[in-house]
């Protein structure tokens, strides 16, 4: 099989396809012949040295793919049969997604179809695990979202950002979303309000002082450059949940002085996900509701064969897409 291997910290380039043997799956794993996946910024943080202690090279990367069962000696999930996974150490302790066969544990598998449909749109399936998995996972466990509440997504624009706003306006039926980006110009508007977005508002990095009117809840997509300020948009009792770091800051520049920071009963949390997650994550409905179009599925650019994958990446490196960068394999 083809996949990609990177065997060495740097930009793009340093991913390579290879031909490797086809994994072969023992009991409680399953092999998946991959159709899709999606990139995240995870991958783009272990390409460029951040997870030297977690990630030995090489490795084939990926913490998500789609794709049908080529085999499962445990029979948990029929022969053909399409399914999704993600996270559960893939791309990190074991090869992950970016390849044309992956091996997993069975118990991180979710069935999405019994059997390919001969319409299956691959793209948006390779772009809904791990974005839509952060999203819900997000506004349910750390944020407790209630239909009643005022929603702020901070990094409005990621692909994680436009996923949930789209899971806020159509499964928990919020009225009031804002959603914040660098850009104020009518398409970047545009494209927030169709994911579900009502008011949008421009992130000079001070999006407390704009407000009229405080939120509910934050969820922290761009990291710690703007948490500070988000510790202010909410209400008293309000929460705030840091789940992304689109901002590619790890640490505060100067020391973290929580009674400073933190206003009097602010909540604040993070989110990270985990198989429990996924598995918890109504995928197959989700993809129920993106195939009748009753869901935003944020696409930024889709890209075709393993060998786009420098093209891939360099197009995250700008963080361009606008949305879930997918490559259909």
């Amino acid at each position: 099989m083809k996949a990609i291997v990177i065997r060495e910290v740097g930009g793009p380039d340093v991913l390579k396809v290879e031909d490797k043997p086809i994994p072969q799956p023992s009991a409680g794993q399953v092999l998946i012949r991959v159709k899709a996946f999606g990139l995240n910024r995870s991958e783009l943080f272990t390409r460029q040295g951040h997870s030297a202690n977690e990630v030995q090279f090489p490795r084939v990367l990926g913490i998500e793919a789609t794709g049908v069962v080529a085999e499962a000696p445990g029979n948990e999930f029929p022969k053909g049969s399409v399914v999704a996974t993600a996270m559960g150490g893939m791309g990190r302790k074991f090869d992950g997604g970016y390849a044309e066969y992956t091996c997993v544990p069975a118990d991180q598998v979710v069935l999405i179809e019994s059997s390919e449909p001969e319409d299956m749109n691959w793209a948006m399936l390779g772009a809904i695990p791990e974005m839509f998995q952060t999203a819900y996972g997000a506004l349910t466990k750390s944020l407790k979202l209630q239909a009643s509440d005022r929603l702020l997504i901070r990094g409005g624009t990621s692909s994680v950002g436009l996923a949930a706003a789209a899971i806020a306006r159509n499964h928990f039926h919020v009225q009031n979303i804002g959603g914040t980006s660098r850009k104020g110009d009518q398409k970047t508007a545009d494209l927030l309000k169709n994911s579900g977005v009502t008011e949008t508002l421009v992130d000079d990095g001070k999006i407390a002082p704009q407000l009229k009117e405080k939120y509910d809840k934050v969820l922290e997509l761009v990291g710690v450059t703007s948490l500070l300020d988000s510790l202010r948009c909410v209400k008293p009792g309000g929460i705030v949940c840091m789940a992304g770091m689109v901002g590619n800051s790890w640490l505060f520049d100067d020391a973290f002085s929580p009674m400073a920071a933190i206003p009097t009963s602010v909540c604040l949390t993070t989110y990270s996900g985990a198989v429990e997650e996924v598995k918890a994550t109504p995928l197959k409905e989700i993809w129920e509701q993106a195939k009748g179009k009753k869901l935003e599925v944020p696409i930024g650019k889709i890209f075709h064969g393993l060998e786009s994958i420098v093209e891939a990446h360099a197009c995250m490196d700008e963080s361009s897409a606008r949305g879930k960068i997918v490559i259909v394999v």
